[in-house]
């Protein structure tokens, strides 16, 4: 009984909470995909040895400086090309939503008459206020900006000292290994995880924009931006990134050519990147039970909304690295993962 309302009560915290929490996730998304991207980036770049780091520091020091500078620079870059190029895009297609509106109850019409069925123009969503109330969370998001950058700077600043926090709050040798293996596994699987999440989904991204405006789809990078951003989605997001864009060329190409090359490229760009390539970069990484994986979704989706659905696998990797690590809870791991198969438990 305790038990259940101590989970009641973490529930309540997280929904009631959501508006200092949810910018503070996205900080620390951030954060870690610059200190993942940066990992990646100092292996490339010499004196990376430990064996280089005791005998030149000062030089090891600067190509450390020098890797989390360049993976600043790139997300800032991302962040300007989407102020610069992709906001205006998405404020002409909220513009363009009546006519969209008016085009797809022309199109439920159509099908209604053809396929001999009955069909209420109530049936259909209303896309405008829809595209609204998406405008609006994202813009919430926005004014948070200042509150992210204050915590991603303070994050940055205390990076030094975690090392030194973690003996403090860990004196015990055996108590310290452990909790040591146990955030080690954490970071090593989300490192490698959002960075190759993140450049398989802006590579598929980019390869769905070209695609898009080379069969003449209109707002080509609105689409793009949105199979780049739902990729991070499990199941859901592959769904939206291809629909979204389909029922568009639908309901507004003259012919079926553009629909039908529309999907064929995302839904192929969808099996060789989500299906084929991720499951091969990141097969180690993520050994988790599709049931949990959607139940995790939607579990954060009620919470949290769009940004508990788009943070649902990061928490859900964290939570199966750190059940397997107890014998109180490694069942729970046992039901997360795939096969059965979870992390060795850090013996005492």
């Amino acid at each position: 009984m305790n038990g259940l309302i101590l989970f009641v009560a973490i529930i309540f915290f997280l929904w009631l909470g959501r508006s200092i929490l949810i910018p503070l996730l996205v900080a620390t998304f951030l954060w870690y995909l610059i200190n993942a991207t940066s990992a990646y980036f100092r292996k490339i770049m010499p004196y990376n040895s430990d064996e280089n780091r005791k005998r030149r520091p000062i030089l090891s020091r600067s190509f450390d400086w020098a890797s989390n500078i360049l993976s600043t620079l790139i997300l800032c870059a991302l962040l300007y090309f989407f102020v610069t190029q992709i906001q205006p895009m998405f404020k002409e297609l909220i513009g363009a939503m009546p006519l969209i509106q008016h085009k797809l109850i022309v199109f439920g019409n159509y099908l209604s008459e053809s396929l001999g069925i009955h069909f209420d123009a109530s049936m259909i969503p209303n896309i405008a206020n829809i595209a609204t109330n998406i405008g609006a969370s994202a813009a919430n998001l926005v004014t948070s900006a200042g509150m992210i950058l204050i915590y991603m700077l303070f994050m940055f600043i205390e990076q030094s000292t975690f090392n030194k926090k973690f003996a403090v709050l860990f004196p015990n040798k055996t108590q310290s290994k452990k909790m040591r293996y146990i955030l080690d596994s954490i970071d090593n699987n989300m490192k490698k995880y959002l960075f190759m999440k993140t450049l398989l989904s802006g590579i598929t991204g980019i390869l769905s924009y070209f695609w898009l405006q080379m069969i003449g789809v209109e707002f080509a990078g609105i689409w793009a931006f949105i199979v780049f951003i739902t990729s991070y989605i499990p199941t859901i997001g592959a769904i939206v990134a291809c629909g979204l864009p389909i029922i568009f060329s639908l309901i507004t190409a003259p012919s079926l050519q553009q629909p039908i090359l529309t999907a064929i490229g995302l839904i192929g760009l969808q099996i060789i990147f989500g299906n084929i390539l991720e499951p091969k970069f990141t097969g180690k990484t993520l050994n988790l039970s599709t049931l949990a994986i959607l139940i995790n979704l939607v579990f954060w989706g009620m919470i949290w909304g769009i940004a508990g659905m788009f943070f649902s696998v990061p928490l859900l990797v964290a939570t199966f690295i750190i059940t397997a690590q107890f014998d109180s809870t490694r069942w729970i791991a046992i039901l997360l993962s795939a096969d059965g198969k979870i992390p060795d438990k850090r013996e005492e």
